[in-house]
């Protein structure tokens, strides 16, 4: 049976890794739902100080699982409801990780892309080896970066995050941290992870009381979205699911241009 989180705890550190390198990662309900547990674990504990968020098998994470969804067996307004319930969800989970009292560490290799963008963009800080690779590619699936837009937007700016989420590019290392994307990049995993352990050691020097004051102040600073962009990304995340998006998943998964792409 999958585990599609595994949950190291080291002292005052705990390191969880997205484990479906079959899928690189790719956001199942399942992986979700133990991803949520670990939350709240860390919600509820002041025993961690510091959380390494990171992905299995040299990549982070690809995103929504497209195969599942589209291997349900739906009717159109069901799969609407799942995917407005399911899209809400992911937000207020980015949500949750920014507001977290311990601080967040991205360590990516590989594949960021969609959701695993936005998770590497709600951490408190982002890392990178020259293997990564970030892109919100959601248009091209006929979908749209719904929830994961306000925090690629808070890290790099309006104008870059229009570009990343219209576009669909795939950005490479440098060009990720050329427009902030990820704080650091590394030349390999060995150094890579000597990073992070340099990292951790810095933050495990502040306050626990101090760090988790400060990131509150930081949130009060302003609202990553204004009030009712959830529900509204939610809802406009549905209709392309059910939408545009059953012909883009199809393309995808059969490995052909969707109708829409004239070129």
């Amino acid at each position: 049976m999958e585990q599609p989180i595994l949950i190291t705890r080291a002292g005052p550190v705990m390191h969880i890794t997205l484990n479906r390198p079959h899928r690189r990662n790719a956001l199942s309900l399942a992986l979700v739902a133990e991803l949520d547990k670990a939350l709240a674990e860390l919600e509820a504990s002041p025993a961690f100080r510091v959380v390494v968020l990171r992905g299995a098998a040299g990549h982070f994470c690809a995103g929504l699982d497209l195969v599942e969804v589209a291997e349900d067996q739906l009717s159109a307004e069901q799969r609407l409801e799942a995917q407005l319930q399911r899209n809400a969800a992911m937000g207020a989970r980015l949500l949750r990780i920014a507001s977290l009292p311990q601080v967040v560490v991205a360590r990516v290799r590989g594949s960021a892309f969609a959701g695993g963008l936005g998770l590497n963009c709600a951490a408190d800080i982002a890392i990178a080896d020259a293997s990564a690779r970030f892109c919100a590619p959601e248009t091209l699936r006929g979908l749209v970066a719904a929830q994961i837009l306000p925090w690629i937007t808070r890290r790099t700016g309006p104008s870059q995050a229009r570009r990343l989420v219209l576009q669909a590019q795939v950005l490479d290392a440098a060009a990720a941290a050329k427009i902030g994307l990820v704080h650091e990049v590394f030349a390999d995993e060995a150094a890579l992870d000597a990073g992070l352990e340099a990292i951790v050691k810095d933050l495990l020097k502040g306050s626990p009381q101090a760090m988790a004051e400060t990131k509150t102040l930081l949130a009060a600073l302003g609202a990553v979205s204004p009030a009712g962009y959830a529900e509204a990304g939610a809802q406009a995340f549905a209709r392309c699911a059910v939408g545009d998006a059953v012909e883009g998943i199809a393309a995808f998964r059969e490995r052909r241009k969707p109708a829409w792409e004239t070129l």
